[in-house]
C-alpha cells in the first residue's frame, strides 16, 4: 500500500513517532475510554468497496489524548490512483475548537491531467465533494476547516522526457456529532471518506447516485504497484 505521507496538524501539533501504540491506537496510558474503544472498533470492522485497500497505521503523537489512524490506497489492478489518512482524535475533556470530544482529520492525495489541475474552481469543488460525501450520507458534523492545494512538477535536463504531473491535496479536518453513549458512527463517516477517495480518484460511485456528479479523470500515468 502507498502511505498518505505528509505533516497532519489540527492545531494541537503535528505529526510526530508515537508512543503507546497497538494495532493503530495510541492513548495516553491507561485502559482506553469505552466512547473511544467503541469508535475504534466500528472503524475496524467497517466493510468498504474493494477497490480501496485500508490497513491501521501508527497515529500521531499531542494532537489528542487517544488517537487511532488509518491509511489507504485506490487501488485498479496493479496501479494506485490516489492514497490517503484518516485519523480518529479523542479528548474525553472536550475541545473548545472541536465543540465536542471526538476530531475526525484527513489527508488526501491524487494526481490530475494538467488541463484539470489549472481549472480555477477545483478547490472550491474538491472542498465540496468533502462536504457533499458526508451530507449524501446523512451525517452530522460541525466545525469543518481545512485546506485545498494543487501543485505542478515539469521535468528538465535528463528528465526532459517525463511529462508534467499535477497533484491536489486535501486536508481537512470536522467533528463528527455524536450519538447514544456519546459515540458517533465512525464507520459510516469512514465510508463517506471512501466516497471521497474515490471521487477523487476518478472512480464512478459504488451506488446509484446523482448522475450530473462530476468525478476527476485518472492521472495520465497511475503508479504502479
Amino acid at each position: 500500500m502507498a502511505a498518505a505521507q505528509g505533516r497532519l496538524s489540527d492545531g494541537a501539533g503535528g505529526m510526530e513517532e508515537p508512543k503507546d501504540t497497538e494495532g493503530g491506537v495510541r492513548h495516553g496510558g491507561g485502559a482506553a475510554p469505552p466512547p473511544f474503544a467503541a469508535a475504534v472498533e466500528a472503524l475496524r470492522s467497517a466493510r468498504l468497496r474493494p477497490q480501496i485497500e485500508v490497513e491501521a497505521t501508527r497515529p500521531p503523537q499531542r494532537l489528542a489524548p487517544h488517537a487511532y489512524a488509518l491509511e489507504a490506497t485506490v487501488v485498479d489492478g496493479d496501479q494506485d490512483l490516489a492514497d490517503g489518512r484518516l485519523v480518529l482524535l479523542h479528548d474525553p475533556a472536550g475541545h473548545d475548537a472541536w465543540q465536542g470530544t471526538f476530531r475526525l482529520v484527513t489527508l488526501v492525495r491524487a494526481e490530475l491531467e494538467p488541463e484539470m489541475a489549472a481549472d480555477p474552481l477545483l478547490p472550491d469543488v474538491c472542498w465540496a465533494w468533502l462536504t457533499g460525501a458526508l451530507q449524501a450520507r446523512g451525517l452530522a458534523f460541525g466545525e469543518p476547516s481545512g485546506t485545498v492545494t494543487r501543485a505542478g512538477s515539469h521535468y528538465f535536463g535528463g528528465l526532459a522526457d517525463r511529462p508534467a504531473v499535477s497533484q491536489i491535496e486535501i486536508r481537512a479536518s470536522w467533528t463528527p456529532r455524536e450519538g447514544l453513549g456519546g459515540i458517533p458512527d465512525t464507520a459510516a463517516h469512514l465510508a463517506s471518506w471512501c466516497d471521497l477517495l474515490a471521487q477523487v480518484a476518478g472512480l464512478p460511485p459504488a451506488g446509484p447516485g446523482d448522475a450530473s456528479v462530476v468525478t476527476l479523470p485518472q492521472r495520465r500515468g497511475p503508479q504502479s504497484r
